[in-house]
């Protein structure tokens, strides 16, 4: 029997936006090297939550956060906390491909270049690489000087997930990833992702609950700031524990 190691380990986290009190007494394991899928009605608090596993929600005005998010065994709500560190370690690929209105290998060297790295056959290393993980370098290797903001949605998305790999982060966290895609491109993205937990951790937001069964290893429901539920995902399809899981997964609310 296999252990599994954990990489968050999030203990009575309450996230106040002003007044509005947005997570409440959240407790879950986030293991490692697995893909766990963040799923609930609009306005529940999942965003907000995967913001806070890397603290970008800090850049919200106003945000109160109180408990623990224990990353590594350290808890990075604490004030030693590195945020350039924390998000090299962390990345984050949002709900609509967002490149930079530059090249495509410029994208790739950004990150990088931020953390150092000038020598050139490095970068160019890490760009090929970056690439070749997310089965991009075939399409663009040839016109790497090519604004990234110029290729299909699909590709953009790529493009964003390679730039996050560019950093070697632990963690991949991803907020409705695919909801701006065409099917096809949406099917590449999940396969992209089922290749990606050999080596990383993955945190994905997602409306879609079939993408959820299909490609998650661990689901959680949120509802209204709380988690309901969290379980592997065939159970909390199949068999879920509470009856707010039931008449969500199956339609009706949400």
């Amino acid at each position: 029997m296999k252990t599994t190691k954990i990489t968050f380990n999030v203990k009575d986290l309450n996230l106040w936006y002003g007044n509005f009190h947005a997570l409440k007494n959240l407790d879950m394991l986030i293991p490692q090297k697995e893909v766990t899928a963040i799923i609930g009605p609009s306005g529940c608090g999942k965003s907000t939550f995967v913001k806070t596993l890397n603290l970008m929600i800090n850049m919200v005005p106003n945000v109160k956060i109180f408990g623990e998010i224990n990353f590594n065994q350290a808890n990075i709500l604490s004030n030693k906390t590195n945020l350039v560190n924390l998000r090299k370690q962390i990345g984050m690929i949002f709900q609509k491909g967002n490149p930079f209105p530059q090249s495509i290998y410029d994208n790739i060297a950004y990150g990088p270049r931020i953390h150092g790295i000038k020598n050139k056959k490095q970068l160019n290393k890490i760009v090929e690489s970056s690439l070749k993980d997310v089965a991009l370098w075939d399409e663009v290797k040839d016109s790497l000087d090519k604004n990234a903001r110029d290729l299909s949605g699909g590709q953009q998305q790529r493009v964003c997930i390679a730039r996050a790999l560019a950093t070697k982060p632990e963690v991949i966290l991803m907020d409705e990833p695919t909801s701006a895609l065409d099917p096809v491109s949406t099917l590449k993205i999940e396969a992209l992702i089922m290749q990606l937990k050999r080596e990383y951790t993955i945190v994905i937001v997602t409306h879609n609950m079939q993408q959820a069964a299909r490609i998650a290893d661990q689901t959680a429901f949120f509802l209204n700031g709380e988690i309901i539920e969290v379980n592997d995902t065939n159970t909390l399809f199949s068999n879920p524990s509470d009856q707010r899981t039931e008449q969500y997964i199956t339609g009706q609310f949400g």
